[in-house]
């Protein structure tokens, strides 16, 4: 009997175990691998400016770590397509965030401290963003690929707060977030981000009788105009984000009937390294 007993007791232990495995597992496919080697080089090298709207890369920092940098870059190829695919919608987003602007930093490594600006290190016949030097997800990826093909190509994320988490290494690009994107946090972070950059006045504001803000709604407009909280026009999707835009809710009213129009501000190319 008693033989009988712990033999059952085993039997729960395997089932237990195993349920809990395969409950790892589950949730693993849902949330998508750990970016934490890709968090502690944000934590030690990426700070925010004292008002909390852009932040400054230490890439002389990045550069002495990029043993640390090139490992976590090394890992990202051994996602497989097909694994990629399991993830929600929010695992695989803030993986390709992620990917993006770990591999941007990395770009810059290749010319810095010799460059001014990311643009320099394109050519004239391809942007730095054409560049197709990233192993990711089977193939070997550009830059654009990543946002364009597989972030706003797919259809399926949806989300234009994704213009204020990609980084393209210029001060006039929203901030690169001093931490890694993570699925459980990403509609925060994301919320945070977009906080952030509206209200930054050096970038977003009404100056005299228009409504000035950066060039990134007008090369994205269509982006801000599928649905996304209910919008349909930029117009009313700046006028829904009225606080963060330091706007009166009569500017707000005017921005929507057109009476504010909306123009577009100047995009400082140079590099976010906080020397200029």
């Amino acid at each position: 009997m008693r033989a009988s007993l712990a033999s059952h007791a085993w039997i729960r232990a395997v089932v237990l175990a195993l349920g809990l495995w395969a409950f790892a597992v589950s949730a693993a496919a849902q949330t998508g691998p750990e970016h934490a080697a890709w968090n502690r080089l944000l934590a030690a090298h990426v700070h925010w400016s004292p008002d909390g709207h852009a932040s400054t890369v230490d890439y002389a920092g990045m550069r002495a770590d990029r043993v640390a940098l090139r490992a976590y870059l090394a890992a990202l190829p051994a996602v497989r397509p097909e694994t990629f695919k399991t993830w929600s919608d929010k695992a695989q987003l803030a993986f390709l965030i992620n990917a993006y602007n770990a591999w941007t930093v990395e770009l810059i490594l290749t010319g810095y401290p010799g460059i001014a600006s990311i643009k320099d290190l394109g050519s004239l016949l391809r942007s730095p963003w054409q560049k197709p030097f990233i192993p990711l997800l089977g193939q070997t990826r550009s830059l654009d690929d990543i946002e364009h093909g597989l972030i706003r190509g797919s259809r399926r994320y949806r989300d234009p707060r994704i213009h204020f988490a990609l980084n393209c290494a210029s001060i006039g690009c929203p901030a690169l977030r001093p931490e890694a994107y993570a699925a459980e946090r990403l509609d925060a972070q994301l919320e945070d981000q977009m906080r952030r950059f509206l209200s930054d006045r050096s970038r977003n504001g009404v100056r005299g009788e228009a409504l000035v803000v950066s060039p990134i709604f007008k090369w994205y407009r269509g982006d801000f105009e599928q649905g996304f909280g209910g919008w349909h026009r930029l117009e009313d999707f700046l006028a829904g984000h009225a606080a963060d835009l330091g706007l009166s809710q009569a500017q707000a009213s005017a921005l929507r009937s057109g009476a504010l129009p909306v123009r577009f501000g100047d995009y400082d190319w140079r590099l976010n390294d906080g020397r200029h």
